[in-house]
């Protein structure tokens, strides 16, 4: 018989024949020299980190509270840079203070905790940790609050599931290793890191309400998106660039100022260059959903993140998401909804309404939800849960007059990729469109207090053209309505803009000689008018004109309109060439012909219609028109 060692401090022996009793006793585990204070942080330091100095020196502050004990957490999106923060401040502590132990826990589950436990006992060589009995927590637990053996500091990363870490094991857990009954875990796991003299706790999170019950309120520390300057500053470290170009403001901009998306977009074009620059990239993000969340979806390389994270901001975000909607379907349903609306200003009265849309049937959002669970009002106490569960995963945050709501234009963008890839986005469109044009009104000035707040969501619905035919029709409806009310503000661009969508719409559903779309080529004539494009106003209003006259014929309230709007348009036609010429004589140069010059002069010319003409003769024909039906005549 013979003992044999296997490495690793595994050992057994062999014997050949034997027919009687065998003992082995294994040698006890031999003492070993402590090791100087040390860390465990499993990344290197990043060379290119831009120093977020307000942040960092509110973690030291709060982490070296007289007394010790400290509990702090980052709480934040993901990406936005709580890891890294967590990163650097550790280096920053060795760098002070080298007799400070730095401890890094992921925490992202049951399995990696343990095993950053073990990884922490056999670092500091803990005695007794080899022993297949031994409960792995309360030994490291033991050690750290030894207080001869010097000041620590603990980093729990990605706690973003605390159900795990603070709840009570169910009766007879043991040790997941052996599970020997004087290896039970008898407390929450997190207790095993006590609040010592010597020790400080830092925590990384993306939720608020996790972070709360491990920390108090004035220990929480929320992570915002970087300052413009910084987020230049990494733009420019990790693109090698030395100089603050314009589009390099501009993509920082359009980027919400995101670490992991700036340094997504790094690695894109570097890895690209130099057949591509950063300008090519902007234009490709801000082209269409389609590109912004194709170039979203790109993995930035090798960062100093844990292997478990994803390098891709988009597919970051949709994994919480994918949380948040396992664990409250009803605030998932309530950020699918929002995502539609402008990022900015988004109205708590809206956001209640929810309607589940008239235009489309669609399929469910929530697996195992009907559309009646999800449609139903929301009363007080559920509306404010959902919305304060958004909040806590930074998804939205909450205006000063707290009827407002405000989101990121990537998280709205990620969740509606999101819908796509689960075949929801028509769903959920369909009921933007039909809740905001149930609730926007006509342009006259006496809805324009209503129209004032809710028009940049209309804008919004501009991108957001639906696959239904009764929705088209909604949509067109919407933004006519829409152009209407930009037309009365002097909103010029908005008013061609959405009176062309809408009157290309309508004719595909309707038929170019509909008088709905006969109604946006009046607006879209408005909007040249406005523009002083005088000459493609007039071709639109002669259209709009004559084809009133043929299907509701010449004494026509709306053909009489046209009439007087054809006038307005000759009227300012032959005042700017006037004044062209007027312009010409001061300097010398040759006139241009008034009235009949140009094609648009000889046309009228043709018609026999000046301008005096048609006011005229729209003034005789609205009071012929008035007299008939007993209404009062226009001067």
């Amino acid at each position: 018989m013979g003992s044999i060692s296997f490495g690793d401090g595994n050992r057994g022996f062999q014997i050949g024949k034997n027919d009687g009793h065998v003992e082995f006793y294994l040698p006890s585990e031999r003492p070993e020299t402590p090791p100087s204070p040390l860390s465990t942080v499993p990344f290197p330091r990043d060379p290119e980190f831009v120093t977020r100095d307000t942040l960092l020196s509110q973690i030291h502050k709060k982490a070296s509270v007289p007394g010790g004990g400290s509990r702090i957490a980052l709480v934040g999106l993901g990406g936005v840079g709580k890891s890294q923060l967590a990163i650097e401040y550790s280096y920053q502590v060795r760098s002070k203070s080298p007799s400070t132990w730095v401890f890094w826990v992921h925490a992202s589950n049951e399995a990696r905790f343990e095993q950053s436990f073990r990884d922490i006992a056999d670092q500091v060589k803990i005695y007794g940790r080899q022993d297949p009995k031994v409960n792995i927590f309360k030994l490291v637990e033991n050690w750290l609050r030894d207080e001869k053996l010097g000041k620590w500091v603990c980093i729990l990363d990605n706690v973003d599931d605390d159900k795990f870490l603070c709840s009570l094991p169910a009766a007879g857990k043991r040790d997941p290793t052996i599970g020997l009954t004087n290896g039970l875990i008898r407390k929450p796991l997190l207790e095993y890191i006590p609040r010592s003299q010597n020790g400080s706790i830092v925590i990384t999170s993306r939720s608020r309400e996790v972070a709360l019950k491990m920390v108090d309120h004035e220990d929480l520390i929320k992570v915002e998106p970087m300052e413009q300057s910084e987020s230049l500053e990494l733009l420019r470290r990790k693109l090698n660039h030395p100089e603050k170009s314009q589009e390099c403001l501009q993509l920082v901009n359009a980027l919400e100022f995101m670490p992991l998306a700036i340094i997504q977009a790094a690695s894109y074009i570097r890895n690209r260059a130099p057949r591509y620059s950063v300008s090519q990239y902007l234009a490709d993000f801000e082209g269409s959903d389609r590109k912004a969340t194709r170039l979203l979806e790109k993995e930035a390389g090798r960062l100093s993140r844990d292997w478990e994270a994803k390098n891709s901001i988009l597919v970051t975000w949709q994994i919480s998401f994918n949380h948040l909607r396992q664990t409250n379907p009803s605030a998932a349903e309530l950020l699918s909804f929002m995502s539609f609306f402008d990022r900015q200003g988004i109205p708590e009265n809206l956001i209640r309404l929810r309607p589940e849309a008239n235009c489309t049937s669609g399929s469910e959002l929530l697996d195992g939800y009907s559309d009646e669970e999800i449609s139903e009002s929301d009363g007080e106490p559920e509306f404010e849960d959902y919305i304060t569960t958004l909040r806590d995963y930074s998804f939205v945050s909450i205006s000063e007059n707290s009827t407002l709501f405000t989101m990121h234009r990537l998280v709205q963008l990620t969740t509606r990729a999101w819908l796509k890839s689960h075949g929801q986005l028509e769903r959920w469109k369909d009921r933007f469109i039909n809740m905001l044009c149930d609730e926007f009104p006509t342009g006259e000035y006496e809805n324009w207090e209503r129209c004032r707040p809710l028009f940049p969501h209309v804008k919004s619905a501009m991108s957001q053209r639906p696959a239904s035919p009764q929705c088209q029709q909604e949509w067109a409806t919407l933004l006519y309505r829409g152009a209407w009310y930009a037309s009365q503000s002097g909103n010029i661009a908005d008013t061609r803009e959405m009176a062309s969508k809408s009157r290309d719409q309508r004719s595909i559903l309707l038929g170019h000689e509909h008088e709905e779309v006969i109604d946006c080529t009046s607006m879209l004539a408005t909007a040249y008018w406005l523009d002083g494009r005088w000459e493609e106003a007039e071709q639109l209003n002669v259209q709009v004109m004559e084809t009133r006259k043929t299907k509701l014929g010449e004494d026509h309230p709306d053909t009489l309109s046209s009439m007087a709007n054809l006038a307005s348009t000759y009227r300012d036609q032959d005042e700017a060439r006037r004044g062209s010429s007027r312009h010409a004589v001061e300097y010398g140069q040759p006139s241009i012909d008034v009235p009949g010059s140009g094609p648009m002069g000889r046309g009228r010319a043709a018609r026999g219609a000046g301008d005096g003409d048609l006011q005229d003769e729209a003034r005789r024909r609205s009071s012929r028109h008035a007299v008939e039906y007993g209404q009062p005549s226009i001067d």
